[in-house]
């Protein structure tokens, strides 16, 4: 008999060291059934909900026993079924799924934060890493062993010599001043009776290493530090240890490890205390002897348990080439751009030092290019900091020696290897793919081959940028930019389960909110002091960017179905929502108040002032100047996103039950729709501030009447046939482009420009072989010449049009967790077939059509259709009546294409 499946606790499929008091639970109904008509859920520590009649299947709130600090249980669902004659039959039980709490109090520590002394510290990037080691004995060995461990920087937890878990870059990045995230382990089988040893490496992560626009060292503090806590039962009883003055810290092999500038390691050193000779026979410096930890500072009440996945190693890729070149490196092509790091098994002579060097492109004489990848150094104006990405290793000649620099992470496709005499072989390096472990759960595949390409780059590109939080690059910056995730997170919920990911990062969100409401452009972010650059402070708090508090939690909610991810960040959207209401009212633009003393009554509607980067790097446009931007007009942009999110939140509100705020902010988005439709179009309906964007935003935000969208329309179609048919719009406008146009009757020229090749276009970076998405349209010139970063994916946005348009799969409007779906196929620049599949709350969602030999743009399609239980669907085909088709596999024969009958025959299973 069929049960549910894919239970999860808080959106996770591993629910181990929560410290949430009610989690939540999450099930997928059971095919093959009509849908879910109630449920019961029973726990191992007698929670019992008995028959539940409800359809609700995600956001189910934990309701037994309180819980408290290290409690356990064991929980499974079973569903009733119910068919049209009203008999209801029960689903099997489903498989139990444990849920394990962590230490919730800052009482449950007895451990103390400690770390290296160091009166000196080294220059940032050049910092080593430490090891602080514990020895214990224990009378008898344990049947329950639990650790739980975090650290000011990136920690490795060893346990008698096994790594402890196979998560990466541990405690992982957040907001460390209010969250800073605790690991827990099952450490059972590692811990036996007698002598035991733990063993923590220690080097800089995020707390104190460089990284983020501004490569800014230590951030959130200059010293790093750990905090572990052993607890144990065994039939000796219960014993605890915890880091404290006790344990002894040494030096490491790990010469230097920064996230910016990579990592370098002399394997002689490894044992932190020996002093070998080096390859020529020169005596090596004796590592200092162990001393003992010093205790440092640190919090107990900002501690919490996971929200997201960890971050893993979830791909290995072999060479795809190795070059050697004629100064002797080796340079060895990945065939695919990605984030992460290399494992190298193949070292050099003992003492001599191997150099890697990590890119995304080559330069003229076949080597690795950095030079793209420099940023602006904001201390020295004008002036370039090195790339960094830069491995060095020093092999100590003991067998089995593997090179493997988890304390850093690099944006790469090619590995120039220096000073390695012995040519390398396949297996001597593979490249590692790292990146939070998230669950993939959308395709896409269609008959053109570079349609299919586009989307291959765009998933790895989000791939590599979703290492903890939501990047802009894995290269120059890895920095939490709230514009990208916004405009990005609709597609990446499509094709990932984000939701855990995006939780965790609004809690960074809401925690670096100001005082006044502004919303950070980056999060986690340490806050404007901490860096160098004047411009991380006045640039917060800009429209487009701001706005992630409302559209992030929105889009997770209509991809998950839970509200909870509205109702947890509603306090952060009001105050956001507040902030940019104030200044609208009280602020006028300069060059409106000289233009007239007294504000029109509209004008209290316009958000003029303050920093925008609007429409951000449009092609062709001026080169962006943050510092003019700081008093230029961007009112048409951001009034737009005052309307779009006062709109999003007069719905959030809603879904919250909170009638009253609904009916205020319909009515404030109503009157701010108004002022900007009076402010920025002329007599005729047309933008007066003629760009592709403007428009796009125009129709996309619902900012004119009825009667002016034809104008508009007209108006953007116009200004893409200037443009040589091809987009201009920036940043913010592009993932509305095609979508816009095809839902207002220009559908032709949405595919015109989605299969435009020359630059600007998507299919230029296919065609130069970009294998992630460029920040530049010309990421790479027709020169080869490589431009900033090559892996951005916020204009890979444009793949939601492939999903929703091409294939035609799209949630209906008022629909959360695909309960209500529409397909819809709008075939268009001659494809022959595609598909789509998304596997949302209730389960999996496929649907595939051809077209007849012959035929063009969807003249005569067959098409197919898998809906889950409790899903309904509503299939629009081209030039016929919709039908409404419940769960089961339907199949469409010879649908006719556009002006024709319906289709006569349906054939559906259940």
């Amino acid at each position: 008999m069929t049960a549910p499946t894919r239970l999860r606790a808080e959106h996770l499929s591993e629910a181990m060291g929560l410290t949430i008091r009610e989690p939540s639970l999450s099930w997928t109904p059971p095919g093959g059934t009509t849908g879910q008509a109630a449920y019961r859920i029973t726990a191992s520590n007698g929670w019992d909900t008995g028959k539940v009649e409800s359809a609700a299947c995600s956001g189910i709130p934990y309701g037994g026993p309180a819980l408290r600090s290290r409690d356990r249980f064991e929980w499974r669902v079973r569903t009733w079924d119910r068919d049209e004659k009203g008999t209801e039959t029960p689903s099997g039980w489903s498989r139990p799924m444990p849920v394990e709490l962590g230490l919730m109090h800052a009482e449950d520590w007895t451990a103390q934060w400690i770390g290296p002394d160091e009166p000196q510290v080294p220059a940032p990037g050049d910092r080593p890493g430490y090891a602080l080691t514990k020895t214990f004995f224990l009378p008898a060995a344990p049947h329950k062993a639990r650790a739980y461990a975090t650290a000011h920087g990136i920690y490795e937890l060893f346990i008698n010599g096994h790594r402890v878990g196979d998560q990466q870059l541990t405690p992982g990045s957040t907001s460390y001043n209010t969250a800073l995230q605790v690991q827990a382990h099952d450490v059972t089988t590692l811990i036996r009776e007698g002598s035991n040893t733990v063993r923590a490496v220690l080097t800089d992560g995020w707390y104190r290493g460089t990284f983020g626009y501004t490569r800014d060292a230590d951030m959130y503090g200059t010293h790093t530090a750990f905090l572990a806590q052993l607890e144990l039962e065994s039939r000796a009883g219960r014993q605890v240890i915890g880091t404290d003055s006790s344990w002894l810290v040494s030096a490491t092999e790990i010469l230097r490890a920064d996230l910016m500038a990579g990592q370098g390691v002399d394997f002689r050193k490894a044992d932190g205390g020996s002093a070998p000779k080096a390859g020529n026979g020169a005596p090596v410096a004796r590592a200092p002897r162990p001393c003992s930890a010093v205790v440092r500072p640190g919090s107990f009440t900002a501690l919490a348990g996971p929200l997201a996945p960890p971050t893993r190693v979830a791909q290995e890729l072999v060479p795809a080439s190795t070059t050697r070149l004629a100064n002797g490196s080796q340079v060895v092509d990945f065939g695919q751009n990605i984030h992460g790091w290399i494992r190298l098994t193949r070292l050099g002579a003992p003492g001599e030092t191997v150099t890697l060097e990590y890119g995304e492109a080559l330069g003229a004489d076949g080597d690795v290019n950095r030079d793209h990848l420099r940023p602006l150094d904001f201390r020295a104006p004008g002036a370039f900091r090195d790339a960094g990405q830069v491995d060095t290793v020093i092999a100590s000649g003991a067998p089995g020696e593997v090179f493997e620099p988890r304390h850093t992470t690099h944006g790469f496709r090619y590995v120039s290897v220096q000073g390695l005499a012995a040519g390398l072989q396949p297996g001597d390096i593979t490249g590692c793919l790292v990146r939070t472990d998230l669950e993939r759960i959308g395709t896409f595949s269609c008959s053109d081959a570079r349609l299919n390409a586009l989307h291959d780059i765009v998933e790895w590109s989000f791939l590599g940028n979703s290492c903890e939080v939501p990047t802009d690059c894995p290269q120059r910056e890895k920095a939490g930019w709230t514009g990208d995730w916004q405009l990005f997170v609709p597609t990446a919920a499509y094709l990932f389960d984000v939701t855990g990911f995006s939780r965790k990062w609004l809690r960074d969100v809401r925690a670096d909110q100001w005082d006044n409401g502004v919303i950070t452009n980056i999060s986690p972010s340490p806050g404007p002091a901490a860096t160098s650059a004047e411009f991380m402070g006045f640039t917060n708090g800009s429209a487009g960017w701001g706005d992630a508090v409302v559209m992030v939690p929105w889009e997770v909610y209509l991809a998950s179905g839970d509200a909870g991810i509205l109702a947890e960040n509603w306090e952060a959207m009001q105050r956001w929502l507040h902030f940019v209401q104030a200044t609208a009212e009280t602020e006028r633009h300069a060059a409106r108040a000289a233009a007239s003393a007294a504000p029109a009554p509209h004008e209290r509607y316009l958000w003029d002032t303050g920093f925008h980067f609007g429409e951000w790097m449009e092609p062709d446009g001026p080169e962006p100047d943050l510092f003019a931007a700081r008093s230029a007009d961007h009112g048409i942009v951001a009034t737009a996103y005052y309307r779009h999110t006062t709109d999003v939140m007069a719905r959030i509100a809603a879904v919250l039950g909170l009638d009253t705020e609904a009916a205020e902010l319909a009515e404030l988005s109503h009157l701010i729709r108004d002022a900007w439709e009076t402010e920025y179009l002329d007599f005729s309906g047309s933008v007066i501030q003629a760009t592709q964007a403007n428009c796009v935003r125009a129709l996309a935000f619902d900012l004119v009447s009825p009667e002016h969208r034809p104008t508009v329309t007209s108006q953007l179609a116009a200004l893409i046939r200037n443009a040589g048919t091809h987009l201009g719009t920036g940043f913010l406008a592009t993932p509305y482009l095609l979508p816009v146009l095809a839902d207002n009757g220009q559908l032709d020229l949405a595919y015109e420009l989605l299969m435009q090749d020359s630059e600007p276009s998507w299919l230029t970076m296919v065609d130069r072989g970009a294998t992630t998405v460029w920040e530049l349209w010309n990421g790479i010139d027709a020169n080869g010449t490589p431009h900033q970063s090559l892996n951005h994916y916020s204009k890979g946005a444009v793949v939601s049009f492939l999903h929703r348009y091409t294939a035609g799969l799209r949630q209906a409007p008022g629909s959360a967790g695909w309960e209500r779906i529409i397909i819809e196929p709008r075939p268009g620049a001659g494809l022959a077939s595609a598909s789509t599949s998304h596997t949302g709350p209730r389960g999996l969602i496929r649907v595939a059509w051809t077209a007849a030999e012959g035929s063009k743009d969807g003249g005569v399609l067959t098409l197919t259709a898998t809906i889950p239980s409790g899903t309904t669907a509503e299939v629009r085909l081209p030039g016929a009546p919709a039908a409404v088709v419940g769960p089961g596999h339907h199949t469409f024969p010879g649908a006719t294409g556009r002006g024709t009958a319906q289709p006569t025959l349906m054939r559906s299973t259940l």
